[in-house]
């Protein structure tokens, strides 16, 4: 299934064996009656209470007599220990412990049976209760009253030992928080006893407020009060040095006036009011380690035809209401909508019925996001039990007792792209399952062989340009925060095709005003991209527009004999040696293709020019970060492009089984060389548009593929087009090992040496000439005296060579004319040999 549920605890696995042996235990010492031994067979009052922020899971059973268990499973030693018997029969509201466990805080109301008496103080519903449990000995009561209070600890970021005081929060049904601060000490060597506890002091934390939610992980409440009839959502921030900060205000477009009283991680909630509960929206918050900050809403439905739900990405500035099309649904046997927070997307699935994974970090595009609906298997095999999320990926089945870790399927999303039909769910998948992380060369391998089969399966996108770009993303994505604004995560800007099953509008939302001036870890991502959205605009992502325009001018100036600074071009070049040293030493194995055997500069030189922008574009935006680590960073992402593109093409060397020899020009092509030369065209398009570079030595190869594989009139519209460029290593191979058949000849003589003026290919025309002119040649005597002042060079065999040419011209001019070219004479083969003698000496 598209989720993989990670069992993290499961109550009748970790649990219910050691009741049972603790049973078996006292009933064979004779422990027959009474207190904590006396256990009920079947526990099926056992269930799940809280899970507090170290991942130890509080539990409540009661025995045959009606007396309340309280127990705790230690999740890093996975042990069971029992922590406190409340003798009476009453029902457990909520309960916590503090870290040391030494107190415990629960709250208890009378147990729903007919003709009992009221075990609790008169007048009083609910009594809330702080006891010593190290050892067991006093308890005191903290609030008997007629409303219902929740309990929990706070766990601050602090060191093992133990804290001199604790603090505890009470949530009452009366729409107020509170904190205590419960000093403890120790008496007797190791009893802990709660000192001055006839004095607790307390301060209000919240009230007035119609909706809470507690993040165990983080120690933040957030909170929703209604001011004037608007919803303004809140968050508190807990520290370990007892102190609290209101951090952020932020008004909500959302309904709660009518909606009663709503509590979200606190807990079991077996004992709110289900008939209110039912009529309140479903509502969360989810935050990650970028600074993300959402609000996930779903409005109460009186038809279940369709659904509509709200995500408010405040982190991004707007919001998008998503309405999603049901068709029949029997109410009676659907449970409501369930949100879960996983890392870098949120998902909101109804059981049974559709699946929407939403992609936080980069919400713009819909495509962006996976929707399938309840004709996909992926969704039968979702559980169907509502899930609650904690806080990260934790969730909990409170049905069942079991806590998961909450992963995407990373197996399994790969399964379903190679077999879904859509390009937005294609698309959707590939960002999806690049975003797990895991394993990242053999998921590449995954994909690429993937693109190798439907290369002409996607017409919304460029396939190879979407997983060259996304990939690359990802690869240093983790590195360091704001990337996701300035490195590009899609090859699209706009998407307008119509999602199956689902609709949605985007409206701009007001940005929660932070209440504190200084930030750190979270809070100082969240206010960098509050930041962003209120002043940068356009985008901040990198494009390669400058590069092109100064590679251009670049070329320009080289076919115009001009030189730029020697120090720049060096430093240019520079940086392509060092990308491809960094790309040398990650890829240990040897390559099959016949890339990075030449030089290339043309190559280079764009290779060099992006590592020179992005790190300008990187250090004029990322604050803080050093110098160094941004200039690996983008040698490691340039690299990551290249490399991706060399293991396509290796893919489908492999694939195809081709040898060396087809560079060879004695044998005719296959259907092998016809495939590698079309993946490698189509790599060609997708790098042209981006205007990324290509390894050194790709054209050489495609153009040599060309020639195999090309008819003659296709090959000369391919590089009269530029697919096909000629570089200096390939026009040597064609000019050198081509044989004279007439296409061979036609495609030396009227398009090569035509368009590609260099020494080389001067000095191959050069050569076909003397060999015309030489063919039929008779020496005849000579006089030895030579007119020195004709010949700009004093190199006698040149000179004598020359004027041998000049007489055989001169005697018949029509004959030995060089066809195709007028200008083609004997000083052009002075001028081609001093040339070529020039570029071997490297002057």
């Amino acid at each position: 299934m598209a989720l993989r549920l990670v069992s993290d605890f499961d109550l009748g696995k970790d649990v219910l064996p050691w009741l049972r042996a603790q049973r078996a235990a006292l009933v064979a010492a004779g422990a027959g009656g009474g207190g904590p031994g006396v256990l009920e067979n079947n526990y099926e009052s056992l269930r799940v209470l809280n899970v507090e922020r170290n991942g130890n899971i509080i539990y409540t059973y009661k025995d045959d007599k009606g007396n309340v268990f309280f127990g705790l499973y230690d999740y890093q030693t996975k042990q069971n220990e029992h922590l406190y018997t409340f003798e009476k029969d009453l029902q457990v509201v909520s309960c916590s412990v503090n870290r040391e466990r030494t107190l415990l805080a629960t709250s208890l109301v009378q147990a729903a049976k007919e003709g009992r008496r009221n075990e609790l103080q008169p007048g009083s519903r609910c009594l809330t209760l702080l006891v010593e449990i190290h050892p067991i000995n006093n308890v005191k009561v903290l609030k008997a009253v007629d409303s219902y209070i929740w309990v929990q600890f706070l766990y601050p970021h602090v060191e093992s030992h133990p804290l001199p005081e604790n603090h505890l929060l009470l949530i009452s049904e009366e729409k107020y928080i509170e904190q205590l601060h419960i000093q403890v000490t120790r008496e007797d060597g190791n009893r802990v006893v709660i000192k001055n506890s006839g004095h607790l002091p307390r301060e209000r934390v919240a009230e007035d407020f119609v909706w809470a939610q507690w993040d165990m992980s983080e120690q933040r409440l957030y909170y929703i009060d209604l001011k004037k009839s608007r919803s303004v959502l809140k968050c508190i921030q807990f520290y370990a040095d007892e102190h609290f900060s209101l951090m952020f205000e932020a008004p909500l477009d959302v309904s709660l006036s009518d909606s009663g009283f709503k509590l979200v991680n606190f807990g079991y909630d077996d004992l709110q009011d289900q008939e209110k509960l039912s009529k309140h929206p479903t509502l969360c918050v989810f935050t990650n380690h970028t600074g993300s900050l959402c609000v996930c809403y779903c409005p109460n439905f009186d038809s279940w035809e369709q659904i509509t739900y709200s995500v408010l990405y405040f982190h991004k500035g707007h919001s998008k209401t998503f309405t999603a099309t049901l068709g029949r649904v029997d109410p009676r046997v659907t449970k409501g909508i369930t949100f879960l927070s996983l890392d870098y997307y949120v998902a909101v699935y109804l059981p049974g019925h559709f699946f929407h994974l939403l992609n936080i970090q980069h919400p713009d595009l819909i495509c962006h996001s996976l929707f399938l609906t309840g004709n996909s298997e992926v969704i039968d095999m979702l559980p169907h039990s509502p899930l609650q999320s904690l806080s990260g990926p934790l969730v909990l089945d409170w049905c069942s007792g079991k806590l998961y870790r909450a992963l995407l399927n990373q197996s399994y999303l790969l399964e379903f792209l190679w077999n879904t039909r859509l390009d937005c769910e294609k698309l959707a998948l590939l960002h999806c399952v690049l975003s797990c992380g895991r394993d990242p060369r053999r998921l590449e391998a995954k994909i690429i062989q993937w693109i190798s089969e439907n290369i002409s399966a996607c017409h919304s996108f460029d396939l190879i340009q979407e997983f060259i770009i996304a990939s690359s993303y990802w690869s240093i994505y983790p590195e360091t925060s704001n990337m996701d604004k300035l490195l590009p995560y899609s090859s699209l800007l706009t998407w307008d095709t119509e999602i199956p099953g689902i609709t949605l509008v985007t409206e701009e939302i007001p940005l929660p005003l932070m209440k504190v001036h200084s930030f750190k870890g979270y809070w100082e991502k969240l206010n960098s991209n509050l930041e962003y959205v209120k002043y940068s605009k356009p985008h901040l992502h990198y494009n390669n527009s400058v590069v092109r325009r100064e590679w251009h001018s670049l070329i320009s100036e080289e076919k115009k004999g001009k030189r730029r600074s020697t120090v720049y071009v060096r430093n240019i070049l520079d940086n392509a040696i060092k990308v491809i040293s960094n790309l040398e030493a990650r890829n240990l194995e040897p390559r099959l293709t016949p890339l990075f055997q030449e030089e290339d500069n043309h190559q280079r030189l764009l290779m060099g020019l992006m590592v020179s922008e992005l790190k300008d574009h990187l250090l004029r935006h990322l604050q803080g970060v050093e110098k160094k680590k941004i200039e690996q960073m983008v040698l490691d992402y340039v690299s990551k492009l290249l490399d991706l593109i060399c293991q396509i093409l290796e893919a489908s060397w492999r694939k195809h089984n081709l040898h060396p020899w087809v560079l060879h020009f004695n044998r005719r092509a296959s259907a092998a060389e016809f495939a590698v030369f079309h993946i490698m065209t189509r790599i060609l398009e997708a790098t042209n548009s981006l205007f990324l570079p290509l390894p050194p030595g790709f054209h050489t190869l495609h153009t040599i593929l060309g020639v195999h594989c090309l008819p003659l009139h296709n090959l000369l519209h391919y590089i009269d087009n530029g697919v096909l460029l000629l570089t200096e290593t390939a026009v040597t191979r064609l000019m050198k090992d081509l044989d004279n058949t007439e296409k061979n000849e036609k495609l030396t003589g009227q398009k090569i040496c035509r368009l590609w003026d260099h020494p080389v290919s001067s000095n191959i025309i050069s050569r076909n000439h003397v060999k015309r002119l030489l063919q039929n040649y008779n020496k005849q005597p000579r006089s030895s005296m030579m007119d020195k002042s004709s010949f700009s060079v004093e190199f006698l065999p040149l000179n004598y060579f020359i004027e041998i040419l000049t007489d055989i011209e001169s005697s018949n001019p029509a004959l030995y004319a060089f066809e195709g070219h007028d200008n083609v004479d004997a000083k052009f083969v002075e001028e081609a040999a001093l040339k070529h003698t020039t570029m071997l000496l490297g002057l």
